[in-house]
């Protein structure tokens, strides 16, 4: 049998207190407390987080995972119903923020809880193309788009943001539009339409995913042109998206998706799946502090749940037997 020495070069030491700065996969006794420990891999995770006060789908998500905002969507689920309503989202609770001046469902949603967009969508009759910005309480107009569309993707700031594909009438639209904090203007197309499509990173490094079909296409946008990354393992429509364009996390998706994948800048992994399925849904955070919220299963819920990213701890070794 292969011993411990033999694959690290060196025997597990006894200590009175646990090394400062561990090497991973490394192993040491405590002797002062009398237990075996390790340095090793936490695997990422999803965990409850409170519920939104109305659950609703096709909701715009922006923020991060201690500091959310969600808005529009439509309750009942009927595109037919578009609401207004805004919570905010403090790392355990959703509270009641100021209402969209234009109910709609099926836009898109960028920046922070206190400078957060809402861009284009669907206000029950037709697509429309008015942006709004939040203040922390309120939402003012800002500039229209140049197109308007519905099911669209964002990323970016309130300052700088990033508008690209959607649906216009029929079929996946491939423009893309840039947002200076007053008006949009024309950026480099897509190089394929979609729509129901997922979006991360900033106005000059962003990322476009999923979409229509159940695609698994990936694009990289550089501000000017937007190039094909790697491919999702699990092509879906209606998924979320947060973090960057070199640290990206895509989640949920049609046919009440749990599926979470990791992106690199260069390929997905599939990591921890959510708790609970869903489409259409709400997204928020970081690639290793996610925030995943309301959509749809067969019903509107109004769930939220917390992503941790797997981290390097220390662990009490146990043996059990049976």
């Amino acid at each position: 049998m292969t011993t411990f020495k033999e694959i690290r070069g060196t025997a597990v030491q006894s200590v009175s207190t646990d090394p400062s700065n561990p090497e991973t996969g490394q192993i040491w006794y405590n002797n002062s407390i009398g237990v075996l420990k390790g340095y090793a891999l936490t695997a990422a995770a999803w965990a409850a987080g409170g519920n939104m006060g109305t659950g609703r789908r096709y909701i715009a998500g922006a923020g991060t995972q201690t500091a959310a905002l969600g808005f529009g969507g439509d309750n009942p689920p009927s595109s037919a119903n578009p609401v207004n309503a805004t919570e905010e989202y403090d790392g355990s609770a959703w509270t009641g923020g100021g209402n969209l001046g234009t109910a709609r469902t099926y836009l898109a949603g960028c920046g922070t809880q206190t400078a957060g967009l809402a861009i284009g969508g669907f206000n029950g009759t037709a697509n429309v193309n008015n942006t709004e910005e939040y203040d922390g309480s309120a939402w003012a107009g800002g500039g229209n788009l140049g197109t308007a569309r519905r099911l669209l993707g964002g990323a970016g700031i309130q300052t700088a943001g990033l508008a690209f594909g959607g649906r216009i009438t029929t079929g996946g639209a491939n423009n893309t539009e840039e947002y200076d904090g007053s008006s949009w203007t024309a950026g480099g197309n897509m190089g394929t339409g979609r729509y129901t499509l997922a979006g991360a990173g900033i106005q000059t490094a962003g990322l476009a995913f999923g979409g229509n079909g159940g695609n698994t296409l990936t694009e990289e946008y550089d501000g000017s042109a937007w190039t094909a990354g790697g491919n999702l393992n699990t092509g879906r429509v209606a998924l979320a998206g947060a973090g960057t364009q070199t640290l990206a996390l895509g989640f949920g998706g049609g046919g009440s998706s749990a599926a979470t994948e990791e992106y690199n800048g260069t390929s997905w992994t599939n990591s921890t799946s959510m708790t609970t399925g869903r489409s259409s849904l709400g997204g928020a955070g970081t690639q290793t502090a996610g925030l995943a919220f309301s959509g749809i299963t067969t019903v509107n819920v109004a769930s939220t749940e917390e992503f941790t990213g797997a981290f390097l701890a220390v662990k009490t070794i146990t043996t059990s037997t049976s």
